[in-house]
């Protein structure tokens, strides 16, 4: 592979990422509004910060890199925070309690995005100082982690008597069998 083939694959990368990060920044902007009076609103409002603060060291690191984020990246992101919002939750016209597990699992999904970002440029990078900040970005996206990990617990417990009850109904044996169900 030539620099230039390599330096294009760089670019294509982390504009990747720029999309992810601008929808991220988004879904926990949105996230840290609608909780104001919970518990962890100090936490969601710190984790929105973090992330929109993470996505502007993702600029500032492309441009220190000579790439040129590209705009229609950053737009494409954004609107798929905005699709994300038309999911199919089980009420029309108002938030379900089924958005919080969603949204936190999307959440999740991008910080382990971000913290692979951060590991691929260590291991590709020879640079001290680089490696530094590189380090820095990734451990805050683990505690980025530990807090989706937790609302992510608290968000699941709407699951809790449902999964319980139709868990004991598919174990009851078949009445005409004898047996458990195979799907079981």
């Amino acid at each position: 592979m030539t620099d230039r083939e390599g330096e294009r694959w760089l670019a294509i990368y982390l504009n990747d990422h720029l999309a992810g990060a601008y929808g991220g920044a988004a879904l926990a902007r949105r996230i840290a509004r609608e909780h104001p009076t919970d518990p962890d609103s100090p936490d969601l409002r710190s984790l929105a910060r973090e992330i929109a603060e993470d996505r502007d060291e993702l600029v500032a690191l492309m441009r220190a890199l000579g790439v040129r984020p590209r705009r229609h990246r950053m737009l494409l992101g954004a609107a798929a925070e905005l699709a994300g919002r038309l999911k199919l939750n089980g009420r029309v016209l108002r938030r379900s309690p089924l958005s919080d597990l969603l949204e936190t699992e999307a959440m999740r999904s991008g910080v382990q995005g971000k913290t692979a970002l951060w590991r691929a440029l260590r291991a590709a990078s020879s640079d001290d100082l680089l490696d530094a900040r590189l380090r820095r970005l990734s451990a805050r996206a683990d505690r980025q982690a530990e807090v989706l990990d937790a609302r992510h617990a608290e968000a699941a417990e709407l699951l809790r008597h449902a999964l319980d009850r139709t868990w004991r109904a598919a174990k009851r044996p078949d009445r005409v069998h004898g047996t458990v169900p195979e799907h079981v």
